[in-house]
């Protein structure tokens, strides 16, 4: 019988249809069995099928940005000279209810995870699922501490179970979606737990069990990748021990076949609410990256490379909602300059010493140069060789090595290749300077108000008889539990009709509003210490109403389980002369949350005016308590945005319905401490380079784009503490000033294989121009600065010396005005003049972009 000949169509077609799939799947797995990776070790390096390689890694964590971030994040960070990602996993984001997973928007892991894997970088995943990463509860979700008898990070049962099924989840998830390294993916490394050295002494031998224990499991997944445990000395040999801090030059692991591996080198440091901004040099970074690979390291991370921002209520305990770590690329995911540029030319003349430097066994010893100098020498069998100079000295000097004279800058390594030609210091910078800025500031106005209630209400409200522990009482489901009870006060003790008393909260954490027959009495940030408010009261009846607030939950240390919040250990008001009154006992009424809350005032709604909403915003000045919202367009443009809320005192902010996070705009810096210009030279600590001083501890908060529609965007403020709404702006973020100062005989980095014949350097490497360049979009309207010769002085300072060019400003202005980017060589024939014959020269420039 002849098929019908719709169906002899169709049975072609179907062959087809099979044929196709059978070629996808025939590439994916080509493409997976070339892309696949077997990942190894020895005592020297990480090896990649088989082969040792040098790696330099960055941490991006992926919720601290939004999904349309990430390619920008991910493409910068490979330009920039990155091999690897570095992410922790956030247990609390990724299981926020018990069995109920979330990989979604800024938790689709698998996506990001991808990403990194199409830019062809590698992935170092640190599990955990423990933390810290200043994240609230480090990373423990909230319901993980009521499980019955649970005991966090020791030998416990529950807590073991919970892990072990957490990380039996990851790892399987990860599995499935093909991203390990010898599938195809891009994940070479995994973390099992974080810092466990710094807290394992608490827990006496029940810690060192756990240690073993929680290793062992790693192990046991069979995920086929090293996995490893940062800052924990006593790691069994199945992982490798590594080391995380400011300088890790000359630590090793606790055991002879395992490789150096520095898993956070911290680029600054994070910011808490009412302290300065912390910063950290980029010649130090430098110097510190080049000494560890100097001295035997194999594989470096930044921490952060981009710190982002904490969303939502992400941030742990009392740090600022940006996590900007001053790292190479800021909160908003833009470059900053000269930072990301001179770790770029670093990692330029690290990878042209990869071929020496994984050729020996044995780090070579060093070699004195003189009574703070030395070098280090790799050479390889096939005659490959790269030399690190190296100066911890106060003072720039010059070095005598293998016939030649060097100068070798104080607190600076020199990098040579070759063994002969210096193609990087790091103290000599040759990145330019950018000062980014907030320009085209747009008004918010026309505001509307919302005020919150006072105290407990009805529907939402219990009581109890004494104090109740805050997190037990909210489940970390939002940051504010009220108290409300009344105290009586005789005529007696009131003598003149008011009596000005203290009240006294023996333990508070974090933050907490006192009001006194409904007026507002203050607030008092204790940090877990005691709290005295004045406060005044009447003959009769008083409420005592106070609002707590958390600002964060605690993300370090041991026994987080135990963590309280809150009013703790008593409440008593002093001053009257009745003499003191206890009231801790007393009966309380509660109410968890805010009444905006339940009502999901921040929400979108349909009626830009509704029932909950007056047209005519005011604070009231016997409670600041207020919800308010207004609309806003878009600026145009790509850039980065931000909202200015320095004009506002503290609460948190969404837009469109979604958290920006906490501000505290009215909790400004210390005044003093501050070094606008730190000196690099000698050992750091996260104190040394203050900026900020006597100003808000932040003031601009990041709006990604990704969350905004062209027209007709809500945003909601909850304040706590009043202050002037028409004041706040929406800003694009841009570079304002760009300046560069440099050498003539500075080395330019180039790619490896411009330098590179058979792992040697085939001529002297070129020497560096002056490079000027603005943001895509923008062009250099001006230069405000030019001289070759000797000029001294910084961006934003730099001075004329009797050896200048008067053709300076004529060269730039000719090359670079009306450019987005320009470079000018540094020779004396390009300004007609050597100003100075006989005298090394530079050439300075300051430009503005617009």
């Amino acid at each position: 019988m002849v098929p019908h000949p719709y169906l002899q169509t169709w049975n072609i077609m179907a062959a087809i249809r099979i044929w196709i799939w059978m070629c996808f799947v025939l590439e994916l797995l080509l493409q997976n069995h070339v892309m696949a990776v077997t990942v190894s070790y020895d005592q020297r390096a990480l090896k990649l099928d088989g082969q040792r390689r040098m790696l330099i890694s960055g941490s991006i964590h992926y919720p601290r940005s939004t999904s349309k971030m990430w390619p920008g994040l991910i493409a910068k960070a490979k330009e920039g000279g990155l091999d690897v990602i570095q992410t922790y996993v956030f247990w609390n984001g990724h299981e926020p209810r018990k069995g109920v997973y979330n990989y979604a928007g800024r938790y689709n892991l698998p996506k990001f995870l991808r990403l990194v894997s199409e830019a062809g970088m590698y992935v170092s995943l640190r599990i955990g699922p423990y933390v810290c990463a200043e994240w609230n509860s480090g990373g423990f979700p909230a319901w993980l501490r009521f499980v019955p008898g649970i005991e966090f990070r020791t030998d416990n049962e529950p807590f073991k179970l919970e892990t072990q099924r957490f990380v039996n989840h990851v790892v399987a998830m990860l599995k499935k979606e093909m991203l390990f390294a010898w599938q195809g993916g891009p994940i070479i490394l995994a973390q099992i737990e974080n810092e466990y050295g710094n807290i394992d002494a608490s827990y006496g031998e029940a810690g060192q069990r756990y240690m073993n224990w929680i290793a062992n499991m790693a192990v046991a997944t069979n995920a086929s990748v090293p996995w490893i445990m940062c800052q924990q000395s006593q790691a069994p040999l199945s992982v490798i021990n590594t080391c995380n801090g400011f300088y890790c030059d000359g630590w090793r692991p606790n055991s002879d076949g395992k490789p150096a591996l520095w898993t956070e080198n911290w680029t600054g440091w994070f910011q808490g609410w009412g302290e300065a901004a912390p910063t950290r040099p980029v010649q130090d970074i430098a110097f510190a990256v080049a000494r560890f690979f100097q001295k035997g390291g194999s594989f470096q991370n930044y921490y952060m490379y981009h710190g982002g921002t904490n969303f939502e209520r992400t941030g742990v305990e009392s740090v600022t909602t940006s996590y900007d770590y001053d790292a190479p690329l800021d909160e908003f995911g833009d470059i900053r300059q000269p930072k990301w540029g001179h770790l770029k030319d670093l990692h330029a003349a690290l990878k042209l010493c990869e071929p020496a430097l994984v050729a020996v066994d044995i780090v070579p010893p060093h070699i004195s140069l003189g009574p703070y100098q030395e070098a280090h020498v790799y050479r390889s069998s096939s005659g490959t060789c790269a030399a690190f100079l190296a100066s911890w000295s106060k003072n720039d000097t010059v070095v005598e090595f293998q016939g030649q004279s060097y100068d070798l800058p104080a607190w600076s390594v020199s990098i040579l290749p070759d063994c002969k030609s210096v193609v990087f210091n790091t103290a000599k910078v040759g990145a330019q300077t950018v000062t980014m800025g907030m320009q085209g500031p747009i008004p918010i106005t026309n505001w509307v108000s919302s005020h919150e209630p006072l105290g407990p209400q009805l529907g939402n409200k219990f009581s109890a008889m004494g104090l109740v522990e805050q997190i037990t009482t909210t489940q970390d489901t939002t940051d504010y539990l009220w108290y409300m009870t009344t105290v009586q006060v005789s005529e007696s003790a009131v003598p003149n009709g008011t009596a000005q008393a203290t009240l006294v909260m023996s333990s508070l954490r974090d933050v907490a509003h006192t009001f006194v027959n409904y007026i507002y009495s203050g607030t008092v940030n204790a940090n877990g210490h005691q709290a005295a408010q004045a406060i005044s009261l009447r003959p009769g009846t008083n409420s005592i109403t106070i609002l707590s607030m958390t600002m964060g939950l605690q993300g370090y240390g041991p026994f987080l389980e135990k963590e309280k919040a809150g009013i703790q250990y008593g409440v008593r008001i002093e001053g009257l002369p009745s003499g003191t009154m206890e009231l801790g006992g007393n009966n309380w009424t509660y109410q968890v949350g805010l009444q905006g809350e339940y009502k999901q005032l921040y929400k979108v709604n349909e009626s830009y005016f509704s029932a909950d909403w007056d047209k005519t915003f005011e604070f009231d000045d016997r409670n600041f308590l207020s919800w308010i919202k207004t609309g806003f367009d878009t600026p145009a443009g790509n850039g980065s945005l931000a909202l200015d809320l320095s004009s506002m005192g503290k609460g948190q902010a969404w837009v469109n319905g979604l958290s920006l996070g906490r501000y505290w705009s009215s909790f400004r810096a210390q005044n003093n401490g501050c070094h606008e210009n730190c000196d690099y030279h000698g050992s750091f600590g996260q104190t040394k380079c203050l900026t900020k001083c006597g100003q808000p501890s932040q003031y601009w908060y990041h709006v990604p784009r990704q969350w905004l529609l062209p027209k007709r965007n809500s945003i909601v403020l909850f304040e706590e503490q009043g202050g002037n709404p028409e004041a706040i702006t929406i800003a694009t973020r841009m570079p304002q000033h760009i300046c560069s100062h440099i050498s003539e005989s500075h080395p330019f980095p180039l790619p490896v294989a411009s330098w590179t014949k058979r792992g040697s350097l085939t001529s002297m490497p070129p020497r560096a121009p002056l490079l000027l360049e603005c943001a895509p979009g923008q062009y250099i309207s001006r230069i405000s600065f030019a001289s070759y010769g000797t000029p001294s002085g910084d961006c934003g300072g730099f001075v004329l010396s009797s050896c200048h060019a008067n053709t300076s400003s004529d060269v730039l202005r000719k090359a670079c005005v009306g450019r987005q980017k320009c470079a000018v060589p540094i020779v004396s024939s390009i300004f007609g003049v050597d100003p100075c014959p006989g005298l090394s020269k530079s050439l300075a420039a300051a430009a503005e972009c617009a």
